[in-house]
């Protein structure tokens, strides 16, 4: 039966025209409803508790980075609500595990979006990880802070992306201008072509060596999750380089110092970032004294901003925080620090307020947010002793 037949039919007695005069109503009230700020995207500010989202590796073969940076997350929230909270609210931390995975990233973030309604989202370590995530938080203008992912291709996505961590032009920088003062001008190169982050890495190495006089006499290269690297390190010790840069994550880094031992090979292996994990020891044991590796953070660090974290995060989490985790830690307080500056979380004014961050104490260091919006700062280079990353210099922008 048409909508025009029932509201035509006659006025028979006790009978109501209810169609016609509650319609208008009826719509009035959808709209407003629509309309009303509490229904307003990506702004909790008129809810109790201010959402932030964080996807992490939990699982699979980067699951140490991702435990780490959660537990620097989950600190930061915590110790946060104990002190009152954002704007008088709450804050509720909803995670999602990657799993390691490729493709997984951007599938969790979409759920996360969709489901959860997050006003900033933290993440990823991995810059693989990140670059599939970062183009959904863009679209979707809300703010992405990643703790680690140092590939310069992760905030050029776009101006909602954001990271607390160096560039890789620089930590190839760091990591070239220390082999070139120790006197090693004939390097070897080992990188995972897999990952997104040792190419970057790699190629920011090889344009400042190459430009400040050193000599590359080897490349080559494997993929995430080999196991067997005899052949390309047999090849390496065939042209004598003076040091070789392994560009990848801990899990192989710790199989090649073991199998270069294996060989024989006793020249200084160097890392980035990517090998900041108490995993990079279990995997070689002792086959990983004297190498080096740069970084953003030590434990070893004297100033009381990370003596007094090292404290909290031991006494919250009985062991010693590793770079991920500071950098987790400090991710998510500068978007607490950048809700609090723009007095809202609705998502265009929490862009500017993080765009606008100057002078933010990390325990990281100070963090400065470019015109990029990447975070200028220094670097830390630390030599592995007796399963100890120990300290060696601290290397400025």
């Amino acid at each position: 039966m048409g909508l025009d037949r029932m509201t035509s039919a006659p006025n028979l007695p006790g009978m109501k025209r209810p169609l016609r005069s509650f319609f208008p109503l009826l719509m009035t009230v959808g709209i407003g409803l629509l309309l009303a700020p509490g229904c307003k995207k990506n702004d909790s500010t008129a809810s109790d508790e201010i959402v932030i989202g964080e996807f992490a590796s939990l699982t699979g073969a980067t699951a140490s980075f991702g435990q780490s940076a959660h537990k620097g997350v989950r600190m930061a929230v915590d110790e946060t609500n104990a002190a009152g909270g954002v704007l008088g609210k709450k804050v509720r931390l909803v995670t999602e595990d990657d799993q390691s995975k490729p493709g997984e990233a951007a599938t969790v973030v979409r759920r996360m979006i969709s489901r959860d309604k997050p006003v900033a989202i933290i993440g990823e370590v991995a810059s693989s990880r990140s670059l599939e995530a970062a183009p959904i938080a863009q679209e979707n203008k809300i703010p992405m802070v990643s703790p680690a992912s140092t590939n310069p291709k992760v905030t050029e996505t776009g101006n909602y992306i954001f990271r607390v961590c160096f560039i890789d032009p620089f930590q190839g920088a760091v990591l070239s201008k220390f082999m070139l003062q120790k006197g090693w001008t004939k390097a070897a190169i080992l990188m995972d072509v897999k990952q997104d982050y040792a190419v970057g890495l790699t190629e920011f190495f090889k344009e400042h060596f190459l430009k400040n006089g050193g000599t590359i006499v080897s490349e080559q290269s494997y993929s995430s999750g080999d196991k067997d690297f005899k052949a390309q390190l047999t090849s390496i010790r065939g042209e004598k380089p003076d040091a070789v840069l392994v560009a990848g994550y801990y899990n192989e880094a710790g199989l090649i110092a073991g199998q270069a031992r294996e060989l024989d090979m006793n020249v200084p292996l160097l890392g980035g970032d990517g090998w900041d994990s108490p995993s990079l020891v279990e995997v070689a044991g002792d086959a990983m004294n004297g190498h080096y590796f740069s970084n953003h953070f030590s434990s070893e660090d004297k100033s009381p901003a990370v003596q007094n974290f090292l404290a909290r995060f031991r006494d919250k989490y009985k062991e010693v925080p590793d770079a991920m985790a500071a950098l987790g830690f400090d991710a998510t307080m500068l978007v607490f620090d950048a809700i609090r500056r723009a007095g809202t979380t609705d998502g265009p004014a929490l862009r500017d307020a993080l765009a606008a961050s100057r002078d933010f104490p990390g325990v990281t260091g100070t963090i400065t947010l470019d015109e990029n919006r990447n975070a200028t700062k220094p670097a830390v280079m630390l030599q592995v002793q007796d399963g100890k990353f120990r300290y060696v210099e601290t290397v400025v922008p």
